[in-house]
């Protein structure tokens, strides 16, 4: 019941904000509840297969997802993530904090550069043709941005997000949106290959889908409340943040 309240707390806060907050949950596991980082990776991996099933369905409604594109890239990514899963089970627990928190920063820079130093662009429609170019692209995109994921846990948004938008020519609203269908089967393919090394707990998972959807229904009710410059701040201390947590 402890981890579903916290969870409830983040979810709210997370919703509120507006941000993925996969490395908060994974920080709070470690932290406060004492979970293996690698239980807490695949934890907040396959959980991110649910919370944005949801999110990905939203955009779709609203015109603002590139199917093909997005479905190509994920499809790779659902590869490269399982090969990522593979991959941690190997990494000693200490090293797994630090680099998970390394990435984590990373993600942070990334979204300065996209929230403050990218210039917006307008919503185009779904004229996303496949060429044998693209599909070399998106497998390039959909492995590295897979293994990534697989590997750290994390979702991996503002790589995910800067690939679609520079190397596969996705508009920004596009690239939002496009960004949440490919973490779809990425996290699928990751919660697959975490699974398969006996790392999932599905009691964890559970109580942390209860406690992060609940909490990120209502508190994405009171977005608008929040004047912009708090929230691409927070957007920002989100990852930020879960790094400083995870090398305490």
């Amino acid at each position: 019941m402890a981890i579903v309240l916290t969870m409830l707390v983040l979810g709210t806060i997370l919703g509120f904000i507006g941000a993925g907050g996969s490395g908060f949950i994974i920080a709070i596991l470690t932290l406060v509840f004492k979970v293996p980082i690698h239980i807490a990776l695949a934890t907040s991996l396959t959980a991110m297969a649910f919370t944005s099933l949801s999110g990905a369905f939203s955009h779709y409604r609203e015109g603002n997802i590139s199917v093909k594109a997005g479905l190509l890239v994920g499809g790779f990514g659902a590869v490269g993530a399982f090969i990522g899963s593979k991959i941690a089970a190997f990494i000693p627990t200490n090293d797994m904090h630090y680099l998970t928190a390394g990435m984590l920063f990373l993600s942070a820079l990334l979204l300065v550069f996209r929230l403050f130093f990218m210039k917006k662009q307008e919503a185009e429609t779904d004229a996303w043709s496949i060429s044998s170019v693209r599909l070399m692209k998106a497998a390039i995109l959909g492995i590295i941005t897979g293994i990534l994921s697989g590997t750290f846990g994390i979702g991996s948004t503002p790589f995910i997000q800067l690939g679609l938008l520079t190397f596969l020519g996705l508009s920004l609203r596009q690239s939002v949106g496009t960004t949440m269908l490919v973490i779809v089967p990425i996290a699928v393919g990751g919660g697959v290959g975490f699974s398969s090394e006996g790392f999932l707990d599905v009691v964890l998972l559970l109580q942390v889908l209860v406690g992060t959807m609940l909490g990120a229904y209502f508190g994405a009710k009171f977005t608008n409340l929040v004047p912009k410059a708090i929230l691409k701040t927070a957007m920002i201390m989100t990852p930020a943040l879960s790094a400083l947590l995870l090398i305490l």
